[in-house]
């Protein structure tokens, strides 16, 4: 079973190449270009909380928390999760989403938010509905895919 933890410096390359497969894949992350080593490096460490699932000294996913606003929505958090080809369906996203459940409640955090869950991400679905997250809405065309074809997007909240 996957230990999830926080993140250190030479976990850098495997989680690197774990995000930018997703954003690569054009399915479920709405960023559009893979970072390099270094940008990645700065990008996880700029976050409120990144985590990695790691097993036998193995990078298996990774996620990141932060808050989805400033201010006076400052409460509510925002995360990312991104599990490894060939362990998808193995309980690491699920590891990861509860520990970003308990960290979020531990860094202040009151709402966990998922602004942009593309629908046909039916995995994802399944396990935050699993988990209690409530679907507050849909956004039709919210997604971009690569070639131009829009896809619906849900937005999910889970008080902390």
């Amino acid at each position: 079973m996957a230990e999830v933890r926080g993140f250190r410096a030479e976990d850098v390359p495997a989680m690197t190449e774990i995000w930018n497969r997703v954003v690569r894949d054009g399915e479920a992350f709405p960023q559009t270009e893979e970072m390099s080593e270094a940008e990645a490096a700065e990008f996880f460490a700029g976050q409120s909380f990144t985590a990695v699932a790691e097993d036998g000294g193995e990078v298996l996913g990774l996620y990141i928390l932060h808050p989805n606003n400033i201010g006076r929505c400052g409460h509510i958090a925002n995360a990312s999760y991104a599990v490894k080809y060939g362990v998808r369906g193995k309980g690491v996203g699920e590891a990861l989403v509860r520990h970003s459940l308990e960290k979020g409640a531990e860094k202040g955090f009151r709402i966990l938010q998922f602004n942009a869950v593309v629908c046909s991400n039916v995995y994802a679905i399944q396990l935050y509905e699993k988990l209690g997250f409530k679907k507050l809405g849909r956004i039709p065309g919210g997604f971009r895919k690569d070639g131009g074809k829009y896809e619906d997007i849900f937005i999910f909240i889970h008080e902390l």
